[in-house]
């Protein structure tokens, strides 16, 4: 029941944690910071590149909704346990966006132009997904 639960309210906190800020963004140091987040940075990926916006949209969007709606039909019993192994897989793939915009961070700090701060909902997307996997692991060992 645990699980289903925690799995159940990532269907709420996942499109929360999407229109969270997670980054605050500025080129001069005395200037306001501009807040980016997941459907921002998709947005703004459209209007220049629409094949990295695909893939930026299945990672952040697609993959993880797909896999809690999927373990959601495991848990109650509307779908087969043996997609156990796809689902983690959209997991797993849900988890390589949190790599880039880690990346993207290190690389602008790096680079020393501007400011760049995170925000609260990179903490929140970040605890969705872990928990997300963590869901998923504790199914298939079920």
């Amino acid at each position: 029941m645990f699980l289903k639960l925690i799995n159940l309210s990532l269907l709420v906190l996942f499109p929360i944690a999407w229109v969270a800020p997670l980054l605050k963004a500025g080129l001069l140091p005395f200037f306001a910071l501009s807040e980016i987040s997941v459907l921002t940075g998709v947005q703004s990926l459209w209007e220049k590149d629409v094949f990295l916006a695909l893939v930026v949209t299945f990672f952040a969007l697609v993959a993880p909704y797909l896999k809690t709606i999927g373990l959601a039909l495991i848990h109650f019993r509307l779908a087969s346990p043996r997609l156990l192994p796809a689902i983690t897989l959209m997991g797993k793939l849900a988890m390589a966006d949190i790599f880039l915009i880690a990346l993207y961070i290190v690389l602008a700090k790096g680079v020393g132009i501007g400011r760049l701060e995170t925000g609260w909902g990179l903490y929140m997307f970040t605890a969705c997904v872990i928990a997300s996997l963590g869901v998923s692991f504790m199914s298939a060992r079920k």
